[in-house]
Order: C-alpha cells, then sequence, then structure tokens
C-alpha cells in the first residue's frame, strides 16, 4: 500500500530524514517509534506533502506521491491525525467532523462514517454541537482521530495520538485505534509510549536521527535487548 524509498529531507542545510525506507500493507499496524528529534514527524510531513523531499520516493498504491499535490493526497485515501490535535477550535465537533469528509469517498460515506465515528466514540455524539475549542484534551483527540475517520482512508496515520493524555485516557485511544485496525483499516503510528505501540503493532521501526536503526516483527523487536534497556527500561 505505501512505500516509502531511501527518503530524505533537509531543512536548510540540516538532514532531518536520510536514506529512510518503510513499507506499509494493506490492513497492517506499523509503528514508528525513537526520540525527540528522531524525524518521525518529518517523515510523516513529508508523506503528506508539507514537507518537499531533497531524494527518495514516496509511492501510495503504486502512485508517486511526490508527483501529487498535497491538497490531493487525502483523495487517494490517506488520513494523518497530526501531533497536538490540531481541531477547530470555534467549529462544532459535527463541524470538525465534516470538514474531515471533504474527500470524494468521505462524501459518499458520511453517515455511516459518523455512525462508526460516534461508535467508537459516545462522547462525541454527545457533544456534537459543543465547540471543539472548549473538549478536554483526550475529546480533541477522539475527535482528531474521528476527522480522519470521517474521510474513509484506507491508510490512518496517527501521530503521538497519546501526547498530553492522562494514562487512561491514552488507554482508551489505543484501545480505539487497535478496534479500526481489526477492522482492517492501515495505520501508520508515531508514538513515544513505546510499549504499547510495539506491543500493538504488526512490524515497527525504530528511528533515531534520521535513520532507522531497527526493524522488526512485534515479537523481534519486542525481544531486542536495546529495545528492552532503552525503551522499555527492562
Amino acid at each position: 500500500m505505501l512505500t516509502v524509498e531511501s527518503l530524505s529531507v533537509a531543512y536548510g542545510g540540516l538532514t532531518a530524514l536520510c536514506a529512510i525506507s518503510l513499507t506499509v500493507r494493506a490492513a497492517q499496524f506499523v509503528s514508528i517509534v525513537g526520540p525527540n528529534g528522531a524525524g518521525k514527524t518529518t517523515l510523516f510531513k513529508a508523506i503528506s506533502g508539507t514537507v518537499q523531499p531533497s531524494a527518495g520516493r514516496i509511492l501510495f498504491e503504486d502512485k508517486d506521491l511526490i508527483a501529487v499535490a498535497p491538497s490531493e493526497r487525502a483523495h487517494l485515501g490517506i488520513a494523518h491525525v497530526p501531533e497536538g490535535r490540531q481541531v477547530f477550535a470555534s467549529m462544532t465537533v459535527l463541524e470538525n467532523l465534516e470538514m474531515g469528509a471533504y474527500p470524494q469517498t468521505g462524501r459518499a460515506d458520511w453517515k455511516r462514517n459518523l455512525e462508526r465515528i460516534f461508535a467508537l466514540f459516545p462522547v462525541l455524539s454527545e457533544r456534537r454541537s459543543q465547540a471543539a475549542g472548549t473538549l478536554s484534551g483526550g475529546e480533541q483527540q477522539m475527535l482528531a482521530i474521528g476527522r480522519g475517520i470521517a474521510s474513509s482512508p484506507q491508510l490512518l496515520m496517527l501521530d503521538e495520538p497519546s501526547m498530553g493524555l492522562a494514562p487512561v485516557v491514552a488507554d482508551l485511544i489505543f484501545e480505539r485505534i487497535g478496534e479500526l485496525h481489526r477492522d482492517g483499516l492501515a495505520i501508520l503510528l508515531v508514538e513515544q509510549r513505546v510499549a504499547e505501540a510495539v506491543q500493538s503493532c504488526d512490524f515497527g521501526y525504530v528511528m533515531e536521527a534520521g535513520r532507522v536503526v531497527l526493524e522488526g516483527t512485534h515479537q523481534t523487536l519486542l525481544a531486542d535487548d536495546r529495545i528492552r534497556s532503552v525503551y522499555l527500561g527492562l
């Protein structure tokens, strides 16, 4: 489904990504973990088109994404839930979800997707007429994920969905992400809660200083001494 080949990104002469390669297959859950500054968010921005690579290729369903305008990439079936949620604070919950349904597939499947979102996150149904900026951090994260689902994506990219959330709320978010994966949605997750990210995924990548330093199934990563000591504290 998604193939990143030898992707590099530079900002002002500084290399943020260096020859990154990764793959997400249909219905697969892929996690990317690593410390702050590893380049994880930059990778997502390159896939979404908000930063321009200096080298490499990004293919989605065999289509060259670099040749596709950023505004058109959502229409291909890619939804990016950004770091920090970034909901439209002055708009209602329902209006935020309607914004997510802008791609053609989202408009066509609006009723079904809305039912799915409200089933996953009942609090959003209860607060559909409430301004998004008045929601709690956890509720805003639910809304950001719901907005992504509203586009009927084939691939849902989630950037640090647990950031700033109480553990019990973060656990709920991970449960719902797991449900989406079990329903057949491909997930690409960037997350600093390494234990949850690695345990949930089918395949994972560890990034450091703009490079992939380790990759493998979740069993392989959990068995790696470096992952266990540096990231899991074992």
